[in-house]
């Protein structure tokens, strides 16, 4: 017999042959029927030392014909799977995944109970400033007296102006009463809304020095016991405490709406697109490991990337609230964890409109 010297020998005859016999194993495996003239292929290559140009060419069509049968299963897939590839990948998606539901996590959480807080104290305001600007009317009462604003600080006691006559409408006690509860009710969520902006230092809390004295805090935030003797001093001197309040809250409203804002139209739709990207690769990978499909790709750092991109722009076109797709109302942040998920649908809608878009100006 005529043999080839081993550089004669074809140079990928090695690495075709190992390939043949992954692909002959893996049939064997799963029962799949390999015809005689393909198995004799490898094998013959396999029992000789060398290769002539007819064993070469039996051997590329018998793993051409495997590589057909066995499709989407390849050579290269059951290499990733036999080694350590699926092992790293697994560990890769896995330590990037925990990466962003850590960050993701404690921010949706902060943003969720700031954004919660807020809501509650701006409608609170919105009472109290109607409840204010009506007792001041009916009761025609006169600003706080400096002696009465000083009788509010943390170093005296609430001094009361009785009158002659007390004044027994129950609708007005009523409003006092509720005016004073939304004004604690300001401040306790003001309180709780300041450890959140916890970057502004600049915002001082107007009864800091003496918020640990209950029983100072209780003549400043509580309405008098003998309230229909001095309805009219007990309003006054509520609403210049309600203009402090107000202006402490107002001032973290305006501070927690910008940052926690920007953190949700920004940063947190590229976190959460990032986050649907990796839902999909770990969903694929399970999926090509159980079918021995999976092959290593630098397309899955591009999706990434791209689920990114998609990501900031869905935060873009979403701050003002819900959005509207198919008829149905999305949150920004869901949308944007569906873009990550999905995004070749994303780049379809995309497509879609442009399409659209130049059908109507070519019209116009």
């Amino acid at each position: 017999m005529t043999t080839t010297s081993p550089v004669d020998q074809a140079p990928y005859f090695d690495d075709l042959l190992g390939d043949g016999e992954l692909l002959l194993h893996f049939a064997a495996e799963n029962g799949v029927e390999v015809e005689a003239s393909t198995r004799s292929a490898i094998l013959t290559a396999r029992s000789l030392s060398s290769a002539t140009p007819q064993i070469t060419d039996d051997l590329l069509v018998a793993v051409t014909t495997l590589t057909a049968k066995l499709k989407p299963v390849t050579a290269e897939s059951l290499k990733a799977s036999a080694g350590d590839g699926e092992r790293a990948e697994i560990k890769y998606l896995w330590r990037w995944t925990q990466v962003l539901a850590g960050v993701i996590v404690p921010f949706s959480i902060i943003s969720f109970i700031s954004s919660g807080i807020s809501d509650v104290i701006r409608a609170d305001i919105k009472s109290a400033n109607e409840l204010a600007v009506k007792l001041t009317t009916k009761l025609q009462t006169e600003p706080a007296t400096s002696s009465a604003v000083a009788a509010f600080g943390c170093d005296a006691r609430q001094q009361p102006t009785l009158t002659d006559k007390p004044n027994n409408d129950v609708e007005l006690i009523t409003n006092a009463q509720q005016f004073a509860v939304l004004i604690r009710d300001i401040d306790a969520k003001s309180t709780r809304l300041h450890k959140f902006v916890f970057w502004e230092r600049s915002l001082v809390d107007p009864f800091e020095t003496c918020r640990a004295d209950e029983t100072r805090m209780h003549a400043i935030l509580q309405l008098p016991t003998n309230l229909p003797w001095q309805l009219a001093s007990a309003v006054s001197e509520r609403v210049y405490v309600y203009q402090d309040v107000r202006y402490f809250a107002q001032s973290l409203l305006d501070d927690t709406s910008l940052y926690y804002a920007a953190l949700t139209a920004v940063i947190l739709p590229v976190l959460y697109a990032l986050l649907g990207a990796l839902c999909y690769l770990l969903r694929t990978f399970d999926i090509q490991t159980r079918e021995k499909t999976y092959v290593r790709s630098e397309a899955e750092r591009a999706r990434l990337i791209i689920a990114g991109v998609s990501g900031g722009v869905v935060g873009l076109f979403g701050n003002s609230g819900l959005l509207t797709i198919g008829g149905s109302t999305v949150p920004p942040l869901a949308l944007a964890f569906l873009v990550g998920y999905a995004v070749d649908v994303f780049f379809s809608f995309l497509e879609g409109l442009l399409k659209s878009f130049g059908s109507k100006t070519a019209k116009s």
